[in-house]
């Protein structure tokens, strides 16, 4: 008799992005391991097309508004009379055919905004978080800038030293400290946001992610909720 092969269960082993930790001086001081389900998830380019385009959606005011030839003023009196002139008949000088006249299937006030379900929005966070980390877009560093008031030129030093100011720049902090927040909001192509803040249009739109080890914990943990 022939025996049946017993079938075997094949477990896959995600590799574990690493990457290296600089100090607040840009001097390489030690190296992370990144969450895997986080940073090294499957990149889904149809469902990140579709999040981008919601949230570009919902920053859509959607006031633009024209007249139509009800709304424009004036034109209540017949032009000239119907027939006998050799002219054109017309019944108003505010037809949408005479200059100063209403618009025809021009834009009103609309609402653009549309929602994706929350479960979604997660993946495709994480897939812009992948994305960012295969192309070495990164930046870990050791802990978040503290200062004791406002300042634009310590943050400016700060991104000077991790080569990385003239680039554009999501900066992740753990807490929405005020006085870093202050000192980030006139540097040009830096953005600031608190880790619970963050969405994919943030990620994708700047060249450089950069954050904590302890932001990196926040993330994993807002992520496997």
């Amino acid at each position: 008799m022939v025996k049946a092969k017993s079938k075997t269960k094949e477990t896959k082993k995600t590799d574990i992005p690493v990457v290296d930790v600089y100090s607040l001086s840009g001097k390489k001081v030690d190296k992370l391991k990144l969450d895997p389900d986080v940073f090294n998830a499957k990149v889904r380019k149809s469902l990140l097309h579709q999040v981008i385009v919601m949230y570009r959606a919902n920053q859509r005011q959607g006031n633009a508004s024209t007249k139509t030839r009800a709304d424009v003023r004036g034109g209540g009196k017949k032009p000239w009379r119907q027939k006998g002139t050799g002219r054109a008949r017309v019944g108003s000088i505010r037809s949408p055919l005479w200059r100063g006249g209403g618009i025809v299937f021009g834009p009103h006030p609309r609402e653009f905004r549309f929602s994706v379900p929350k479960k979604m929005r997660r993946l495709a966070l994480a897939a812009s978080l992948s994305a960012k980390t295969k192309d070495s877009e990164i930046l870990v560093i050791e802990k978040d800038p503290e200062f004791k008031q406002p300042k634009t030129k310590e943050m400016a030093k700060i991104l000077t030293a991790l080569k990385t100011y003239n680039k554009r720049n999501l900066f992740i902090c753990t807490n929405r400290d005020e006085n870093l927040m202050r000192s980030c909001r006139n540097i040009k192509n830096l953005t600031v946001k608190a880790c619970s803040d963050f969405n994919t249009y943030d990620v994708l739109s700047n060249a450089r992610v950069v954050f904590s080890r302890e932001t990196h914990d926040d993330i994993v943990k807002r992520l496997k909720k």
